[in-house]
């Protein structure tokens, strides 16, 4: 893989390390704009919006800054960066809990796509992260693809996550807070990760070395604690994903068991899902409610025994109105 330049070297230095009070006040700036636009994104549950928020937000520049000062070996650096990634993430944070007190009612999964999709982050999370690292530092090194920066803003989740751990964390669901930060740091682990490994393969510390800049020693132990916390990340993810299947296959085997059970007695079922590990089965139809026991009895006899139910029925009747 070639190596880079020393005006590649100045001007990723320039990129990442905000060392003029201008650069700094641009950060916090559009820090502060995209916690406000992602937060209201997601409130408004518009993708739109939200996607207006990423590509405005600036987290990624401290997050690959940060890579780059491990390549370096540059404490400073890391430290610098590092600390700017968790400011700006607890600043986003209590933004979203702020505006979460002007929301009439509470902004939670069950009632919010944007939150739902991101308060139980999976594997394949993961794997989206450590790509979408690895486009940005590469676009980061060469000049000649930086325009597909916009594109690693919208691919990346940073600023939406948090503005979703102030909302649930305002909304009361600590739960969901948890599974939206577990997203901010799968992604922050593995940006760092895959950029390390790009600027390592394009010879950035040589070319550091040869323009004369200080390069500290990079110790294996510093790269392999780096791959330990992309581990560590992907353990409950691994066990998130291994959920999901599980309650994919209840609510494949529970569907036809449930819509058979309905027809049988004229009702429809509108919804069959699983929650909490509860299944939880809509249905609606005329009065009289249809008779709860046989469904159990058919779950059960579906191999769905030890899976508790949650029956939920609307009944009544249908009119046309002149």
């Amino acid at each position: 893989m070639a190596g880079v330049t020393e005006a590649d070297l100045d001007r990723m230095v320039g990129r990442l390390f905000l060392d003029t009070r201008r650069q700094r006040s641009a950060f916090w700036v559009l820090l502060v704009l995209a916690a406000i636009i992602a937060t209201a994104g997601v409130v408004a549950d518009s993708d739109a919006t939200v996607i207006g928020a990423m590509i405005v937000a600036p987290l990624m520049t401290p997050i690959l800054g940060t890579g780059f000062g491990l390549v370096l070996a540059d404490r400073r650096r890391i430290l610098a960066s590092a600390l700017l990634v968790v400011s700006g993430a607890v600043l986003v944070v209590l933004i979203g809990f702020g505006l979460g007190l002007l929301v009439a009612g509470p902004v939670v999964a069950d009632t919010n796509s944007q939150v739902a999709g991101r308060v139980h982050p999976e594997l394949i999370d993961l794997v989206a992260a450590l790509a979408t690292g690895a486009v940005g530092a590469f676009a980061l090194v060469r000049s000649d693809v930086s325009d597909t920066l916009p594109g690693v803003a919208i691919a990346i989740s940073l600023v939406p996550p948090l503005a979703v751990v102030g909302l649930t964390l305002e909304s009361g669901a600590p739960r969901q807070s948890a599974g939206a930060l577990l997203l901010f740091a799968t992604n922050v682990a593995a940006i760092i990760a895959t950029a390390t490994a790009v600027l390592i393969g394009y010879r950035v510390r040589y070319a550091a070395i040869r323009a004369g800049r200080p390069v500290g020693r990079l110790r294996p132990l510093t790269l392999a604690v780096v791959g330990l916390v992309v581990v560590l990340v992907a353990i409950p993810l691994t066990l998130s994903s291994a959920q999901v299947f599980r309650d994919q296959a209840i609510v494949s085997a529970a569907q036809p068991v449930a819509e058979r059970w309905a027809r049988s007695r004229s009702w429809d079922v509108v919804n069959v899902t699983v929650q909490q590990g509860v299944l939880r089965v809509t249905a609606a139809g005329p009065p009289p409610p249809a008779d709860d026991t046989s469904l159990r009895q058919a779950l059960d006899d579906a191999g769905l025994a030890d899976v508790p139910v949650r029956l939920s029925l609307v009944y009544g009747e249908a009119r046309d109105l002149p």
